[in-house]
This record gives C-alpha cells, structure tokens and sequence, in this order.
C-alpha cells in the first residue's frame, strides 16, 4: 500500500484494503479474546483467597460471555472458501406434494429469517411465489453480513418433514420435501459477460401483500438468460428500474455459480472422478411426529428441540458442517 503506484489501479487497491481490514479485525477479535482471558485468570487467583461470593457469580457470567465470544472467533476461522465472506442469496422451493410442500417451505423460510435476526443480519425477499391455499411455492431473498455465504452454504440441499398433517381430516402423516438453494452474491469487480441480446426481459404486476403501487402497476421483472435458461425476478422494490437492477445483481450470481459448476463437471469427466450425487441429496430430517427430532445426515448432529430449531437455533448444525468441512479438506 505504500507504493506509488498502489492506487493506479483501483479495483484491485480495494480488493486488498478489504482484505487488510480483515485481518486487522480478526487480530483484533484475536487480541481481545487474550486480554480478557488474562483479566480472569487474574480475577480467579485473586478470589481464591479471598472467596468471595460476588466476585465468583460475576466471574461465572464473565466466562460465559468469553465463551460465546471465543466460539464465534473460532466459527470465523473454519472459513476457507474463496467466496465464504460474501452475501448470501437463498431460494426455497416446495417439493412435490401440494399445499403440504408449500406450507413447509414457509416454515424453513421462517427458520431462516429467524435465524439472520438472531445473527445481527440483514435480510430481504426479492422473490415471493406464494402457495395455492396455503405456504408458499418459491421464495428468494438476500443474507448481508459477515461470512454471510460461509455460514449458510452447510444448507443447500433438500430438507425433509415428518409430521400429522393439519390439513389431512384423517389427521394422516406425511412426508414433505422442499429444496433449499444457497449461492454467493458476486462482488463488483468479478467480471460475468452478459450480452443483451441473450436477454428476455419481461415485466408483470407483483403478487401477494403490497403496497398500492405494488398491486396496480407492472413494476415486477422477470429475466431469462437464453442460452442458459435461467431465469430470475424481482418484485420486492418499488420501481422496475430498481427490480431489474436487483434481478440482474441475482442473474450474475447465479451465471458464475452454473459456470463454476460446469468447469467442476468438466474437471470430473477428465479426471473420471464420480461423486455420489445421492449424499448431498437429503441432507436433513425435522420429524415432528410420532417422535420429535431433527438429525443432519451428513454430520449425524441431532436435536430433540424441535421449537427451538424452527425458530432459528440452527447453529450446532451449521458449525458441525463447516468442522466437518475443514476436516476433510485436510485429510
């Protein structure tokens, strides 16, 4: 950063004053940890011989706020991947199955909203298909914040539910699958060429709950990649310049995504490397009757606390992911 010509390039000079900041801020976190652990250490010995019971109750919640401070350290150094920093976007799709599906996909919808509030993130629906009599289709909404992509990326996959269902008269089980879709939002300066001509872009009034200007004009907007097939919209915003400009930041994503895929497929087929497509498949069960459990099946973490999951308190599967994750990148 002291060099003359540091600044002549400005993409890359803020690529690394970001990746300085980081650093500093984690030798800050790191530094911070230290201090406190050694202001215990002091305040223990000294109340050993003085033992008193004040003194002993404020260092048992002082541990405990260490504690938390220290697994959150600890949770950002399990970050590796080159895009584990980024925004998240996250898509959930219902299964097959009906108004079952539909109304499963808006309980892991809330899971998650629950889940970034309780992290300190921000969160916005950029997409909303809602369900037939009930729940919803399609959702896809925005995760901003710290290794927000790193943290969320342990849930792609399809989430299972197990339970009575309380629109069967017959009071029945079922079985209901949604897919839950995480991709990293795309910095500014890597560069994803998009000609136009390769776009459609189309416009149309937004569904569900809305403001007036949201339900009276074609302010939504839907693009389709052509060569791609992909397709993505927005209808959260209030103006259609502001949704295309959403629906694009989205499409760019999700083409560097479909292109990484494709250079990982084509490694595969060179190399002759299979992988077991049916692993990452269904990776977790939420039963709510006859028994009460959630289990991740590529870790084997459960929980029996079937509430408190569903309002958010996925963590433990989180980080046991990413520890799995961190292990076998060095086996």
């Amino acid at each position: 950063m002291n060099s003359s010509s540091f600044w002549q390039d400005q993409t890359q000079a803020n690529l690394i004053t970001k990746e300085l900041k980081e650093l500093k801020n984690s030798l800050e976190e790191y530094q911070k940890i230290k201090e406190q652990m050694e202001e215990l250490d002091i305040l223990y010995e000294l109340n050993r011989q003085e033992n008193n019971d004040e003194t002993w109750q404020e260092l048992a919640v002082k541990t405990v706020a260490l504690e938390d401070e220290t697994d959150i350290y600890e949770r950002n150094q399990l970050f590796s991947g080159e895009y584990d920093k980024n925004n998240a976007i996250v898509s959930i799709h219902s299964g097959a199955g009906g108004v079952e599906s539909q109304d499963w996909a808006e309980m892991l919808l809330r899971m998650y909203l629950r889940w970034t509030e309780k992290n300190n993130f921000k969160s916005q629906i950029v997409d909303f298909m809602p369900g037939d009599e009930a729940g919803i289709k399609s959702v896809t909404f925005t995760v901003s914040g710290r290794n927000a992509y790193g943290l969320l990326k342990s849930e792609k996959g399809i989430h299972r539910l197990v339970r009575i269902s309380p629109f069967d008269a017959n009071k029945r089980r079922h079985t209901s699958f949604a897919s839950v879709d995480i991709i990293p939002e795309i910095e500014e300066h890597i560069q994803i060429d998009i000609a136009e001509s390769d776009l459609r872009i189309d416009t149309y009034r937004a569904t569900g709950a809305g403001g007036q200007h949201v339900n009276t004009t074609d302010s939504a907007v839907r693009i389709t990649h052509l060569p791609t097939k992909i397709v993505v919209q927005c209808q959260n915003e209030r103006s259609q310049y502001s949704n295309r400009l959403t629906a694009m930041r989205i499409l760019k994503a999700r083409l560097f995504e479909y292109y990484q895929r494709k250079k990982e497929e084509d490694l595969e087929r060179i190399s002759g490397d299979k992988k077991d497509i049916a692993w990452g498949n269904q990776i977790r069960s939420y039963v709510f009757q006859p028994y009460q459990m959630v289990k991740d099946h590529r870790t084997d973490v459960e929980s029996s606390n079937i509430q408190q999951i569903m309002d958010g308190e996925i963590q433990i599967f989180i980080d046991a992911y990413l520890r799995t994750l961190q292990k076998s990148k060095k086996n």
